[in-house]
């Protein structure tokens, strides 16, 4: 038979962080490709307790759920987010499969065939999947290490009038930079003189390294849901477990709404099971203490894939130490094409991103990204030996051709 599928797959390519996990998983080889978690310090008796509550407190968390999420979490939830600045009632949050399916639903609610949509340079690329998926135009901001240059910004709002501005202000995916206040109020006032809906995605903002560091969420400084030009997401994945695959997004409650009933349609609601067992973990277990821990081990692994890093000696290579989150974003030297670089690091034994994957367009690629929250410190140092070596053989290869 042949299959008709529908135009939206055209163009539209899988992930690299996907395709590479599948090529790891199993396998010998040791990967600091994915944005993985150290299994080692997921709250697994923590964890345990709230889903034994859960299945002793009655048949209801095997039945079907409401769409917007079981409501005790979201009520935890908006007490947990109130310390933050951000003020939200249940009916403006929506509980969602991880923050991906939050931008998933953001772009069929608001986006057209068409339509542009703004980005760093360089962004998540799952997010540019989606985008690319309903037809948008991306366009990206430049960008340095306090965040999206508001000038460019400013330029391509005029230019180009775009319905979204999707950013990860804290600690974002690939490039691990933290937005300074400045760059975050500057995007605010943009977008409000503009019209234009922020997409503020903060997957990592609970793992910062400085504990005295303040990075508030362009969505607090934006003040109450009615009437802000921000939808915020975030999710568990990175502080409690991602196999709950639960995440929320927040914002007007007319949005949240017309969220609710896209994602009525792709899956009816989240799983109601992992639900209630978040909330008793939000309830009674010191979720603010594991991420502590977690903040200092990630703190100690970044250091210690720094120090790896620095003592390559790569001609012309480039890399700042991230403030938080869970990745390094390395410029490798002038001419150095990544993905060539990748064939011969698996061959290695070792597997990391090419960079070029995150551009929504001109793609960098001498650029890779590297996780070090996964690994522990003897596979870190055996990992960075077999890349050390790669990138041996593929500047031999090269200075043959």
């Amino acid at each position: 038979m042949k299959y008709r599928f529908s135009k939206s797959l055209e163009g539209f390519s899988s992930s690299a962080v996907r395709e590479i996990l599948k090529l790891t998983q199993g396998s010998s080889i040791i990967s600091f490709a994915g944005g993985l978690p150290a299994e080692e310090y997921f709250p697994i008796d923590a964890v345990s307790d709230a889903f034994k509550k859960v299945v002793e407190g009655g048949k209801s968390a095997l039945q079907y759920g409401l769409t917007e999420g079981y409501k005790p979490l979201r009520e935890s939830l908006c007490k947990r987010m109130a310390k933050k600045n951000m003020l939200v009632t249940p009916d403006e949050m929506l509980i969602t499969t991880g923050s991906q399916q939050a931008i998933d639903l953001m772009t069929r609610v608001f986006i057209d065939e068409g339509d542009v949509i703004l980005v760093e340079r360089p962004t998540y690329l799952a997010a540019i999947q989606v985008f690319q998926a309903k037809g948008a135009k991306i366009y990206s901001v430049e960008s340095d290490n306090d965040g999206m240059l508001l000038d460019d910004l400013a330029a391509k709002i005029k230019k180009h009038n775009p319905k979204l501005v999707y950013v990860i202000p804290t600690f974002s995916n690939p490039a691990g930079r933290a937005w300074s206040l400045e760059r975050r109020q500057g995007l605010l006032n943009l977008c409000r003189e503009q019209e234009v809906l922020i997409l503020e995605d903060d997957p990592y903002g609970e793992i910062q390294f400085d504990p005295n560091a303040s990075y508030p969420t362009i969505f607090s400084l934006g003040g109450k849901a009615e009437d802000n030009v921000v939808m915020y997401t975030s999710t568990f994945s990175k502080t409690v477990a991602p196999a709950f695959r639960t995440g929320w997004i927040m914002g007007n409650a007319e949005v949240i709404r017309q969220l609710a009933r896209f994602k009525q349609s792709a899956d009816l609601h989240s799983s109601s099971i992992d639900q209630q067992t978040l909330y008793h973990v939000l309830e009674n277990f010191d979720l603010d203490g594991h991420i502590q821990l977690i903040r200092e081990q990630y703190y100690d692994r970044m250091k210690f894939m720094s120090g790896l890093l620095n003592e390559m000696k790569w001609p012309g290579m480039k890399y700042e130490e991230p403030k938080g989150g869970m990745f390094i974003w390395v410029e490798l030297p002038e001419g150095v094409r990544a993905e060539e670089l990748m064939k011969i690091a698996v061959q290695e034994g070792v597997a990391f991103v090419p960079g070029s994957t995150f551009f929504a367009e001109n793609p960098q690629y001498n650029t890779m990204r590297l996780n070090y929250t996964h690994t522990d410190r003897e596979t870190t140092v055996l990992g960075m030996q077999k890349l050390n070596k790669a990138m041996e053989s593929y500047l031999q290869q090269v200075a043959k051709v």
